[in-house]
């Protein structure tokens, strides 16, 4: 008997209406996937909201979940703020091997017997706690004269990495399996969780690779409020308008998010309107309310309106980031 082919009958393809791209900004707390990258996720996100403009800060790898922040519009001007706070990670290593690039996503450079590996593991662990030096891992995006350290590793040419000081404020250990372990590590903008496990697994003389890498906190930003990709698509796909963003942008936490965490810094309506433009102002700031901590950026706010980024140098307040000047057009109109 003869076999007859199955040839399902083609589906007609659903036409959406099209939707311009929006200029709206906001910050969106993503979880993002492994097996994406971070500028992957972005770009679904940014589809999702139909944004004009976006980035990303505090890369994850491939490899890692977990909160990454997604700036939109306005936003991205300030993203680059958020990796000045303290982050949280949850992190499995496995014993007994080490890998060229300290994850699983390596070659296999050595293998050593685990041995009483378990038995000095937390005395090890405070060992690693508090300020400690480390040295980023060859493939990473740290820079050297300009050029990412992955771009000289996968050129095979050696390069001098510089040492970093760091900081470990805790280390707990979550559980344990016959040839890994589990931590959260609460550190220091600039960690490198993979170095850490790859120290951690030499100090115990049989080295370790991570096999699963998690962020769950940064700094300024509020805890337990991620969303994942696949929520946000179901819930723009369940909208009746495709046109209709109230439910997706309710979502988004205000772009000046990105800043809480540095000094505040209030000035009245006649300093703050030429700061938006890129005036510079001073050195007579008798009227600006000065935060204790004035020798790095602050957020400048002008009646509790946020309108940017700026630095102190010789009591002169220079703009870094500022807002587009519509920003105080409802104090301008009172003037």
């Amino acid at each position: 008997m003869p076999i007859t082919e199955f040839h399902p009958k083609p589906q007609p393809k659903i036409k959406r209406p099209f939707v311009p791209k929006r200029n709206i900004s906001g910050i969106l707390l993503l979880d993002k996937p492994k097996g994406i990258s971070s500028s992957g996720a972005l770009v679904k996100a940014r589809g999702i909201y139909r944004a004009l403009k976006g980035g990303h800060t505090g890369s994850l790898d491939p490899l890692a979940s977990g909160l990454l922040p997604i700036c939109l519009g306005e936003a991205a001007k300030f993203s680059s703020y958020f990796l000045e706070g303290k982050k949280k990670y949850i992190a499995t290593g496995l014993l007994g091997k080490t890998t060229t690039t300290c994850d699983r996503e390596g070659e296999i450079v050595a293998e050593r017997p685990i041995g009483d590996a378990f038995s000095r593991l937390h005395e090890t662990l405070l060992q690693f706690t508090g300020k400690i030096t480390q040295v980023p891992p060859i493939y990473s995006a740290v820079k050297v004269d300009g050029k990412p350290l992955y771009k000289y590793a996968r050129q095979g040419k050696d390069v001098e990495i510089p040492k970093r000081e760091i900081e470990i404020y805790s280390i707990k250990l979550i559980e344990t399996t016959d040839d890994s372990f589990t931590v959260e590590v609460f550190c220091s903008k600039g960690t490198y969780i993979r170095t850490l496990i790859s120290d951690i697994g030499e100090a115990l003389g049989c080295g370790a690779y991570v096999t699963m890498l998690r962020r769950t906190y940064v700094e300024g930003l509020p805890e337990n409020s991620m969303i994942s990709l696949e929520k946000l698509q179901e819930l723009a796909d369940s909208r009746e308008n495709q046109t209709d963003f109230t439910e997706l942008d309710k979502l988004l936490y205000p772009l000046d998010l990105a800043v809480n965490n540095l000094p505040l810094l209030s000035l009245p309506y006649n300093m703050a309107e030429p700061l938006t433009h890129g005036v510079r102002q001073g050195p007579n700031l008798k009227n600006a309310v000065l935060p204790e901590q004035t020798d790095g950026p602050m957020q400048v706010r002008c009646e509790g309106i946020f309108i940017g980024v700026c630095e102190l140098k010789d009591s002169i307040l220079i703009p870094l980031r500022m807002m587009a000047p519509e920003c105080l057009d409802t104090l301008r109109q009172k003037q």
